[in-house]
């Protein structure tokens, strides 16, 4: 018998609304228009821009990225045009493609900045979301904002006050208590949460006796994260109330559906997209396969739906 199960993938994120829960993660995908000749961009739920900082950054020493079993390090150090030559150069091509356009920002020295590039991306209309990356590890700071309850809720707090487009806090799973800092991003007024980015992390060359890397660590992504960033997830889910972007070693099918019964309400694309850039769409498909083998109706009802193990 043909099943009759029409799976409604579409889901909501404060004021976002998405057709489908699959994203592709910041600093993995540039500004989308690298990869339209590999794929259809509109068919996307949403796309995550590469970290914006206020000023134009050339980023860290290479080399920039290395391999390590079954993932990366990359200190790229968020290589960025700056927030006025994005809105000018970047900004036209996304907004063309009509789909949700989540834009990443970072600040480079003071929290303060964060509040004017929220200024400048308030006014735009084609900007959908906005990403607070709090937790980039390639910056060479001594403590991420991510890293301390106290100073996240400080931050989105701000932030919160000056626009009412849906705002994304990114933490970092460098930290003794993710969900403290994930309640501390809800209770300031995030509309959602992100995790995980990544690990920190170094390899040596052990012939040259050098690191791998030209600023030494560097943040490890990939699959060989992916069960911390599951745990975090479910652990996050049971205690927080707003959504839950999961993302970390998402490879496949079976990888990105381990983040929504564990509790993510979407996922985002990483390290993947390096290795097979239509992954995001083969991911969309597999999700709505599963959805009617197990005859899932919508979404809501995968997500979170993690088991007891039987005796």
């Amino acid at each position: 018998m043909v099943s009759q199960i029409k799976p409604n993938l579409s889901i909501k994120i404060g004021n976002l609304d998405l057709k489908n829960p699959v994203m592709v993660a910041s600093g993995t995908f540039g500004y989308a228009e690298e990869f339209k000749d590999f794929m259809d961009l509109k068919k996307l739920g949403a796309i995550v821009t590469k970290t914006i900082t206020l000023k134009g950054r050339h980023g860290n020493l290479p080399p920039r990225t290395c391999e390590t079993p079954a993932g990366m390090l990359n200190s790229i150090g968020l290589e960025n045009p700056g927030m006025d030559k994005f809105i000018q150069e970047k900004l036209p091509f996304l907004k063309k493609l009509a789909i949700p356009i989540i834009v990443s920002i970072a600040a480079e020295e003071s929290p303060d900045e964060f509040v004017t590039l929220i200024k400048q991306l308030d006014k735009l209309a084609e900007v959908s979301a906005i990403e607070l990356n709090i937790s980039c590890p390639n910056l060479q700071k001594d403590k991420l904002i991510s890293q301390d309850a106290g100073d996240t809720f400080k931050l989105v707090s701000a932030v919160r006050q000056l626009t009412q487009k849906c705002l994304i806090t990114k933490l970092s799973p460098n930290v003794n208590s993710i969900v403290d800092i994930a309640s501390a991003a809800q209770n300031a007024g995030s509309n959602a949460v992100a995790l995980i980015n990544t690990l920190g992390g170094m390899s040596i060359d052990v012939n040259k006796r050098v690191p791998k890397l030209g600023s030494w660590v560097g943040g490890l992504s990939g699959p060989a994260i992916r069960p911390v960033a599951v745990k975090m997830v479910w652990e996050t889910y049971n205690k927080i109330k707003i959504p839950i972007i999961g993302m970390g070693g998402i490879m496949d099918i079976e990888s990105a559906l381990e983040f929504f019964i564990a509790g993510a309400t979407a996922i985002s694309i990483g390290t993947a997209n390096f290795i097979n850039p239509r992954v995001s769409l083969e991911i969309i498909c597999g999700l709505k396969q599963y959805m009617v083998d197990n005859n899932i109706q919508n979404l809501s009802n995968l997500i979170g739906r993690l088991k007891a193990c039987k005796e």
